[in-house]
């Protein structure tokens, strides 16, 4: 059977898996076991479902993703998502479409301590969208701009796909955490430009709030300045730690949990019962990520047995060739490749195929690392399977259709085509800040 074929039965056979709410890690794996036995026999299925799981969580590096889950979790339990809301509003809520910048910019302040795009987006999710529908905002707004800030996750470090991109890329992830910080600003810039520009142009997607109290309003500022600080303090010093080599990523993500419990503590905001619960969040997280990431590795074993690396290479053919095609090229891919799979197998399948083209061309591997994240981000909003929009779906449930949610993504996916346009025409966007480190 020729390599379009299996990858063909095999994505089918997965999203048939994945749509009867068999886990996706599950579904990935069993799909790729059984490939095996079907391709070669069941002893080789079996000797690859025992080695993996060990080969993947041997990386050292990988003990940085339950530290980020670790700061994340403790961070939204201790109220900190809810107090970023709080303090967004109060600067921007008397903007065209302010609830709209302030779960944009809140968004991007909670991804850099979590990490993790559907965590940002369940969480922002709960507090956010029934605050912009009280206002009467439109629902395709609320949801949409919930389900795309919060892929920021993604980009802003501490960042789970940098991590796993660079152990599998072996490229620094020091740098690509890095390189992710001014183009999740980009995006963040982008969105709420586009927010107001819209609100401003047709007023009835957000009814703009009056603050009838100016002084009122000034000290409901510098209050939500005052919960919001130690967070800020956090990042930038987690950021500068990395930036300034003083930090691993595992180290900065020990470090950050550890300052993120002290300071949840001595807020009150964080009970020994929400310590657990976040110690039981992380793990699962972890498990969970874990799961995909043996069954993706799985599946990209069986890809690269049936000879999937040669068909992309004879479809790209002499667009491999030119640096500018290749990127093209690839972006093709990743945007095909969103719609279907799960972020981290996309990843996982992808490295092993696109990298050494990149080399081979001499294009910077890190720069690489910031598009493909990118493109992730974007097939988190993409129909059929867009992991962010179902997330908020779950969270509004049956009051707002999932057809509205996906047009009010769309806006934000219009934003992605000027972002990656910017970001590949100027790979200095995302390589200037790792360009700058000893």
């Amino acid at each position: 059977m020729s390599a379009f074929w299996v990858s063909i039965i095999t994505l089918v056979s997965i999203l048939i898996l994945i749509g009867l709410r068999v886990p996706i890690g599950v579904a990935i794996g069993c799909v790729a076991f059984v490939g095996f036995w079907l391709y070669r026999n069941l002893d080789v299925a079996l000797s690859v479902l025992r080695d993996t799981p060990f080969v993947f969580a041997a990386s050292w590096d990988l003990t940085a993703i339950p530290m980020f889950l670790l700061m994340g979790s403790l961070t939204n339990n201790s109220g900190i998502s809810t107090s970023l809301f709080r303090a967004a509003r109060a600067w921007f809520g008397g903007w065209p479409g302010g609830l709209a910048v302030a779960t944009n910019m809140a968004c991007a302040g909670f991804a850099a301590a979590c990490g993790s795009s559907v965590a940002a987006a369940a969480a922002m999710a709960r507090i956010a969208i029934p605050e912009m529908l009280k206002h009467g905002y439109d629902k395709g707004l609320a949801t949409g701009v919930v389900a795309s800030a919060g892929t920021l996750a993604a980009l802003i470090p501490p960042s789970i796909l940098f991590v796993l991109y660079g152990i599998f890329a072996e490229v620094s992830i020091v740098k690509l955490l890095i390189a992710g910080i001014l183009p999740g600003l980009l995006t963040a810039a982008i969105y709420a430009i586009m927010i107001l520009v819209r609100c401003r142009l047709d007023p009835s997607l957000a009814p703009l709030i009056k603050f009838e109290n100016r002084e009122e309003l000034w000290r409901e500022r510098w209050a939500s300045l005052w919960e919001v600080w130690p967070l800020i303090v956090l990042i930038l010093g987690i950021i500068g730690g990395l930036y300034g080599g003083v930090f691993t990523p595992t180290e900065a993500g020990a470090a950050g949990a550890f300052l993120a419990a002290v300071i949840g503590f001595l807020q009150r905001r964080l009970t020994f019962r929400t310590f657990l619960d976040s110690l039981q969040d992380s793990m699962v997280t972890t498990a969970t990520l874990f799961f995909i990431g043996v069954g993706a590795v799985m599946y990209t074993k069986l890809l690269a047995l049936a000879g999937i690396s040669a068909m992309f290479t004879d479809i790209i053919g002499s667009w491999a060739l030119d640096p500018l095609l290749l990127v093209i090229a690839t972006s093709i891919v990743y945007l095909i490749l969103g719609m279907f799979l799960d972020p981290l197998g996309i990843v996982l399948i992808t490295i092993p195929i696109f990298v050494p083209m990149f080399a081979a061309l001499k294009l910077d591997l890190v720069w690489l690392g910031v598009l493909v994240v990118k493109y992730v981000e974007i097939g988190l909003l993409t129909p059929p399977v867009g992991f962010n929009v179902y997330v908020v779906k779950n969270v509004v449930g049956e009051s707002i259709p999932l057809e509205t949610i996906f047009r009010g993504c769309f806006w934000f996916l219009a934003c992605e085509v000027v972002i990656m346009t910017l970001l590949i025409a100027f790979p200095q966007i995302s390589l200037w800040l790792p360009s700058t480190m000893n």
